[in-house]
């Protein structure tokens, strides 16, 4: 019996549509890298990209846990000395770009290189409701039933 290994020609990618108000922040990247990647079909095969696409609408109303919301900071560099910089996690939230805290969560949980970068092409993050892709009819995953602390409780 030989090991399977999928071919990049035989890779069948379905749209999933993750709905991702209310949701964990981190709960739910970790699903969507997991689908982004292909561990949740039983073709995967570590090299190949068959993943799925993942569509996610309403990131900018995902909740963070604790006191991240205040205290989790981002940071960056700009490439000068002394050039470090940081940002808040509320910062963002409430900035132009809400849905970066959901896609910086899921770009951690891929891996680094041509693969990941491949990858994370094939998901697409809005702050609102609205999405572009009823053209490719997603499947819609509700993640809030697949575990009560997907959810943040009050």
């Amino acid at each position: 019996m030989s090991t399977f290994v999928q071919k990049p020609a035989e890779v069948e990618k379905k749209w999933i549509l993750i709905d991702a108000e209310g949701l964990v922040v981190g709960r739910v990247a970790s699903l969507i890298a997991n689908i982004l990647r292909g561990k949740n079909k039983v073709t995967y095969t570590p090299h190949v990209d068959d993943g799925d696409n993942v569509i996610v609408i309403n990131a900018e109303k995902a909740v963070l846990t604790g006191k991240k919301y205040t205290d989790k900071k981002y940071y960056w560099h700009t490439g000068y000395p002394g050039g470090i910089k940081e940002r808040t996690a509320r910062q963002i939230i409430e900035g132009r770009f809400p849905e970066r805290v959901l896609e910086k969560a899921v770009e951690r949980m891929v891996p680094r290189g041509p693969l990941g970068r491949r990858q994370m092409k094939n998901l697409r993050v809005y702050a609102g409701t609205n999405h572009p892709h009823e053209a490719q009819q997603p499947t819609v995953l509700d993640v809030a039933k697949l575990n009560s602390k997907n959810t943040r409780s009050a």
